[in-house]
């Protein structure tokens, strides 16, 4: 008896211990919010390598963690992923502190997607390539920007494309997305994006479509430029239908005087595609002023045509002065007045942090003449204060609706993003649950862009995680003081590596070039 006594306790011993594990880092003690939109509860996660293997009471099934980290009184969430960013310039730099992308580790941001509004390098291969042997402080994808393409094979020219132009577009497009591009952007507010028809972009979002990537879009117009913003939206949604392609509109606003109060048209149309089984959705950031640069803002297109130096040409050209006066006052009242454009980024002395009525009065001069003369001497970014909250907090509720910070250098949204959308429209306002804005920034954004195994906590998932203060998030950077990062992240894991410990900033290069 006493033997049988012995060896059922040396059986149970070993049961036990054979359930025992230890993981490379413990998450002890938060509150849980796991991007699936359920209720937050009190779990522990276990890390092993890149992904997470454990989810549930650390106790109970005798998991101990080489690190342990306790995150009592914090929230604990998957990292963020943001599909509007503009950092590739940032990701591809020669200088380390620029790839490790610290101004959105510090917003909880562990996934960034460039080559928006129709941008950027249309060498996705040699890019993503470089990414990977040089470091990167977050994961990053890249879409193939529409513009780029067609100044490659077009310069700034107006025209339609020959039959052989538009086949060397789509040999660029089929490349791209072969080399990984998780799809195709478009700016088609922007020369030279603007120039094109929509034929021509339904017929390269086709081959996108084929090779299984998505279609985002600055729309045509978001204002009253154009074709109008419910034009724009009419047209984005027949481009998803006939390409067969998910959609996906980025910062959808309501921008100016013209169309604001429109944000409900604008739903409705949205609603009756996706009731009719079109994949439309969308990304907004939470300020009411926009970014762009101060010709794109008031320069009629026309004078975009052909390139910087015909640009140049026509401003000065006597002929057309009248014309392109009338036309760009025009588009400054749409963007609320020259009080409501401020310059945030330029190499023109003397105009920083003002805005363009202060530098008119300045030089005793009228804001239409000032605006060109900036333009002459390089330009400027802006900030455009041209939205209406109402709008923006509409359009923030809907469930198709991400959170992207269109992250600009000189706009505080790049630094201020995500965490001002806790802060404000969470603990503040009650806009949204904290269910709500954790879905939008993770896994929402990732089912959206078809990025697997990231965007929620689960098991297998991989170990991309933020604990942060409710108490303390917050976004401090400002329109005067842009660059100043966020408060309130606590550890933000990036691949199942900690890159801010503790507030700070590790060293940890630990993102991946992300490919479709």
């Amino acid at each position: 008896m006493r033997r049988s006594i012995v060896a059922l306790v040396g059986l149970v011993a070993a049961q036990s211990l054979g359930a025992q594990q230890t993981v490379d880092l413990l998450v002890r003690g938060g509150t849980v919010v796991d991007g699936t939109g359920s209720a937050a509860r009190t779990a522990d996660i276990g890390i092993k390598g890149d992904r997470i293997v454990f989810v549930g009471d650390a106790a109970t099934s005798k998991t101990t963690g080489t690190r342990t980290i306790d995150a009592t009184g914090f929230i604990v969430a998957p990292g963020f992923i943001d599909p509007h960013s503009h950092t590739a310039g940032d990701l591809s730099s020669a200088t380390q502190s620029r790839r490790a992308n610290v101004a959105y580790l510090m917003q909880g941001v562990t996934t960034v997607i460039s080559n928006n509004d129709g941008g950027g390098s249309v060498d996705i291969g040699q890019t993503l390539a470089a990414w990977t042997k040089q470091g990167i402080g977050t994961n990053g994808a890249l879409f193939i920007g529409h513009g780029s393409v067609r100044g490659k094979v077009m310069g700034a020219a107006g025209a339609l494309p020959t039959a052989a132009q538009l086949a060397a577009m789509r040999a660029i497009v089929v490349k791209a997305m072969d080399e990984g591009a998780i799809g195709m952007s478009t700016g088609l507010y922007y020369a030279p994006g603007s120039f094109s028809k929509t034929d021509e972009v339904i017929m390269l979002a086709k081959i996108v479509a084929q090779k299984g990537g998505i279609y985002d879009t600055h729309m045509r117009d978001e204002s009253s430029y154009t074709i109008g913003l419910i034009g724009s939206v009419h047209e984005t949604v027949r481009i998803a239908r006939e390409a067969k392609i998910p959609v996906h509109i980025s910062h959808i606003k309501a921008l100016g005087v013209d169309v604001w109060g429109k944000a409900d048209s604008v739903i409705r149309i949205v609603r009756a595609a996706r009731a009719a089984g079109l994949d439309v959705t969308a990304n907004q950031y939470p300020y009411t002023a926009s970014g762009t640069g101060v010709s794109a803002a008031l320069l009629p297109r026309w004078v975009e045509e052909g390139g910087n130096e015909a640009m140049r040409k026509r401003l000065v050209d006597p002929e057309l002065h009248d014309q392109i006066v009338t036309e760009m006052t025009n588009n400054m009242r749409r963007r609320g007045g020259a009080a409501s454009l401020l310059m945030t980024s330029t190499r023109v002395p003397g105009i920083l942090g003002k805005n363009l009525d202060q530098i008119a009065k300045e030089r005793n001069a009228d804001p239409i003449i000032t605006a060109i003369d900036i333009i002459l001497k390089g330009g400027s970014s802006v900030a455009s204060f041209n939205m209406n909250e109402n709008d923006i907090r509409t359009f923030m509720v809907q469930d198709w609706v991400a959170t992207g910070s269109d992250g600009s250098d000189g706009h505080p949204r790049k630094y201020g993003t995500f965490p001002k959308l806790l802060h404000q429209y969470v603990y503040t306002d009650h806009v949204l649950t904290i269910e709500q804005a954790i879905r939008r920034s993770s896994a929402m954004p990732a089912a959206m862009l078809r990025i697997k195994d990231r965007g929620l906590i689960a098991n297998g998932m991989f170990a991309d995680l933020i604990v942060f203060d409710p108490k303390t998030v917050t976004d401090r950077s400002t329109y005067r003081e842009p660059e100043l990062l966020a408060t309130g992240m606590k550890f933000v894991l990036v691949n199942g590596t900690v890159a801010i410990d503790d507030g700070k900033f590790s060293g940890a290069m630990a993102g991946r070039a992300l490919k479709r």
